[in-house]
């Protein structure tokens, strides 16, 4: 992903750090008055990060049960009518019934896995929203005895974190900037591999127009927008509108065309499916905990 801000990289070091120092520091009297603005925006953009941390777990967890939905629909619907019903058999058009209510109890749950789906894309938007509003302008003349602040650079030379000044003890916003990009380039590695697993799972319904049209070779949006908050959140491309490949080991690439895999070959990729999508497999939980910590430490302040 792209950084949010074109300014080198650097490791933030708890034991020594230096200031980042990309642009002069404003004079005294604007900065006393940008730091507490600026304490109040820091703050503000971290709590909208852990919402919407929050906001993809809830949805990640919803989307797995309404994914199993979709895959024991599936299987029982690719088989009911193959399958010996005993006694059942004499009853007039009961496979073909249970067939249909299956079908329908697939279309529930696909239509539910594609609201979770959403909810985790807006909360990826809405992060990188939250990491690209980090700095605190000043509006007007830095001379000017009325200080105002704003979202974007009305000052020349103004690079919106104070000219590397310290926000919280030694973080700069720089440094607050550094660890959502830490954050979120997690968050954007699993939304690519969630999207690979709701169109595998949701194509099973779609098998003969993809046999007889073929893949489509250019990203279609799973709902409306879609595509938009994609390139907002930094893995599509305009120019190929080719997407951020998937990365799980062993795992890219199956697919769960009925006409390709046999019964248990498919029971068994789709339950790798399901796995996948409980795991959050690109996500270091343990690391994500200890940044919102480090945060809050460095603010004093429980989000």
């Amino acid at each position: 992903m792209e950084d949010l801000e074109a300014t080198p990289r650097r490791v933030i070091d708890s034991n020594s750090r230096n200031l980042h120092t990309s642009s002069p520091s404003p004079s005294p009297s604007p900065f006393r008055l940008w730091r507490p603005a600026a304490q109040r925006n820091v703050r503000n953009q971290w709590s909208k990060l852990l919402s919407a941390k929050d906001r993809w777990l809830s949805a990640s967890s919803d989307g797995k049960l309404h994914a199993t939905s979709v895959v024991n629909a599936f299987l029982s619907q690719r088989f009911v009518l193959k399958r010996d019903l005993g006694v059942l058999k004499d009853m007039p058009d009961i496979s073909e019934k249970a067939y249909k209510k299956l079908a329908y109890q697939q279309e529930l749950g696909r239509s539910a896995l594609l609201s979770s789906y959403k909810e985790m894309v807006l909360a990826v938007s809405q992060m990188v929203r939250a990491s690209k509003s980090m700095r605190c302008f000043l509006k007007g003349s830095t001379g000017s005895p009325i200080v105002q602040f704003c979202n974007r650079p009305e000052v020349i030379n103004d690079s919106g974190d104070g000219g590397g000044i310290p926000v919280f003890l030694s973080f700069s916003v720089f440094d607050f900037e550094e660890l959502a990009q830490e954050l979120i380039a997690m968050f954007v590695l699993e939304l690519a591999l969630k999207r690979f697993l709701m169109v595998e799972l949701t194509s099973m319904q779609l098998e003969k127009e993809i046999e007889e049209n073929g893949t489509p070779t250019c990203v279609k949006e799973l709902f409306e927008g879609e595509l938009n908050e994609l390139r907002c959140s930094g893995f599509l491309s305009d120019e190929s509108c080719e997407i951020l490949n998937p990365k799980i080991n062993n795992l890219v690439g199956l697919s769960t065309h009925s006409h390709l895999l046999s019964h248990e070959a498919t029971e068994t990729v789709l339950q790798v499916y399901l796995t996948s999508w409980l795991a959050n497999v690109n996500l270091n939980m343990s690391r994500i905990d200890e940044i919102f910590l480090v945060v809050e430490e460095t603010m004093q302040v429980r989000l």
